[in-house]
């Protein structure tokens, strides 16, 4: 099969075409022959050889897929072959044929291209498990979304909306505020406004989902309402800063976080059935959709990488793998 692989850590330049055998699927697992695959902040990570892929997972970057079924493995009798899903991935998406746990795959929405599919299980699992499951949003409370431009972030503004709560979101530019906006958040453009000032006056965010970390931890903290969570999930600029602990202690609030990929193949499992039983019924309504920015062949992976560490994409990066069937 064809694949692109890490050829050593660095730029985007690392990124290579090679061949590789095609993976077997074992027990409880899936082959899927891909279609498309998403691009994730991860990804860049892994490359520049900050961001080591889980015992046992391939070395291949790539979180996530949209494809068919084409082998199941020993004691898997949810899909067959020919099924079309789209799977949370340990690694190994960028590439034509990917095995992952039957239990990370979910079919494709009713009435959703392959291509759109392929942009759902990184930020839905992401969003649904740190958001709803960890965060415990509820509606009619005031959730902020930190980068609400990022496929992250256009999917919390999405999930927050359909649970019936209040949201806001920061971006760095009016284009990406307006995004937001269409979105049905209240934008927050961070280079000319204080979002802690802003949500004061809203009397503050029950809710905060972060991914960037560095000062702004401390202004989150200043940012929560009484009883407020604090979820963080990324530190694009650094995971280190000083905050007053006591404000947690008389305020009763709750500073937590997680990442996905070290997780269990159990906790996953217990995501995708939330996400089947809950998220999956709003996307095929259409309350919740995938926001694509653009997509590049898998052999122009460097190009993703690019566009992503840019910064100027608004929604998810695809790699096109095979045609659609």
């Amino acid at each position: 099969m064809q694949a692109v692989e890490i050829s050593s850590p660095g730029g985007a330049e690392v990124l290579r075409p090679v061949t590789r055998p095609v993976p077997v699927a074992g027990q409880g697992h899936i082959l899927i022959r891909i279609a498309w695959a998403g691009v994730n902040r991860p990804d860049v990570l892994q490359r520049a050889g900050a961001y080591a892929p889980p015992p046992g997972a391939s070395d291949l970057p790539g979180l996530e897929c949209a494809g068919q079924v084409v082998s199941v493995g020993p004691g898997v009798t949810r899909w067959k072959p020919g099924d079309r899903v789209c799977a949370l991935l340990p690694g190994g998406g960028y590439a034509e044929y990917a095995t992952c746990p039957a239990e990370h795959a979910l079919a494709v929405p009713q009435g959703m291209t392959l291509r759109e599919a392929a942009a759902l299980p990184e930020t839905a699992f992401t969003v649904w498990s740190n958001v709803v499951m960890r965060g415990g949003l509820r509606a009619g409370e005031r959730f902020l979304v930190h980068g609400g431009s990022s496929g992250i972030g256009t999917m919390a503004i999405q999930i927050g909306r359909a649970l019936g709560a209040r949201v806001w979101a920061t971006a760095g530019s009016a284009e990406k505020c307006a995004a937001c906006d269409r979105l049905g958040a209240h934008a927050i453009n961070y280079r000319q406004q204080d979002f802690v000032a802003e949500l004061r006056k809203a009397g503050g965010a029950d809710l905060i989902l972060d991914m960037v970390g560095g000062d702004y931890i401390a202004r989150n903290i200043k940012s929560l309402a009484d009883d407020g969570r604090l979820v963080m999930i990324a530190f694009l600029a650094g995971p280190k800063a000083e905050i007053n602990f006591a404000q947690i202690m008389t305020r009763r609030l709750t500073v937590t976080g997680a990442t996905l990929r070290p997780q269990s193949d159990l906790a996953k499992a217990r995501i995708a059935a939330q996400l089947h039983e809950h998220l999956w019924p709003r996307i095929e309504a259409g309350a919740v959709r995938p926001i694509i920015d653009s997509a590049f062949p898998l052999a122009q992976a460097q190009d993703a990488h690019l566009r992503m560490e840019g910064g100027g994409h608004i929604g998810k990066i695809l790699l096109q793998v095979s045609a659609e069937d």
